[in-house]
């Protein structure tokens, strides 16, 4: 907790979401308030694993379905200022459970994009190429069916989306 006296307190840490790896059930993902961590015991012990990102702020963490290790965040500004960096919107994507990122842009907005996205508005599917899915407060849906290597816009003018959830036949 950057913004508090005591930057581990035993109470008051401020997760802004949590992620289970599928396939390994003692692997945690979390987007904090304060970085990105990444647990190998059960939530025992936590790695700070926010470095390559633009910041360590954010709300959202999604994982993919099959492939352990790899997950998706969207980094934001600051807690004063929710909006991804530059106004230029991208989805970092890291393949060996944070040691490393990737930013994501191709299809997505890169100039102007003040956007903000909610911590329960990006999700996963369970499709045999598994799609990746980000709502934002400006009421799109962006959607990847490449691991996130390129982007479409699914739906746009929706009110701000707050949650998205992907449920398959």
């Amino acid at each position: 907790t950057d913004f508090l006296p005591t930057k581990f307190p035993t109470v008051g840490q401020c997760v802004h979401k949590m992620a289970l790896d599928p396939n390994r059930p003692d692997v945690l993902y979390q987007q904090n308030h304060c970085g990105v961590y990444r647990s190998e015991d059960a939530a025992a012990n936590w790695k700070d694993i926010s470095k390559g990102l633009p910041s360590r702020f954010g709300f959202p963490i999604a994982v993919h379905p099959y492939e352990s290790g790899t997950i998706y965040v969207v980094p934001e500004t600051a807690d004063e200022y929710r909006f991804v960096p530059k106004g230029q919107f991208a989805v970092w994507r890291s393949r060996n459970g944070g040691e490393t990122w990737q930013k994501l842009t191709r299809g997505l907005p890169q100039r102007h994009a003040y956007i903000h996205v909610f911590r329960e508005a990006m999700a996963t599917d369970s499709c045999d190429e598994p799609g990746i899915y980000v709502g934002t407060g400006s009421g799109e849906i962006f959607y990847s069916h490449t691991a996130g290597n390129s982007w479409e816009l699914l739906h746009a003018h929706l009110p701000a989306v707050f949650s998205l959830e992907c449920v398959t036949a």
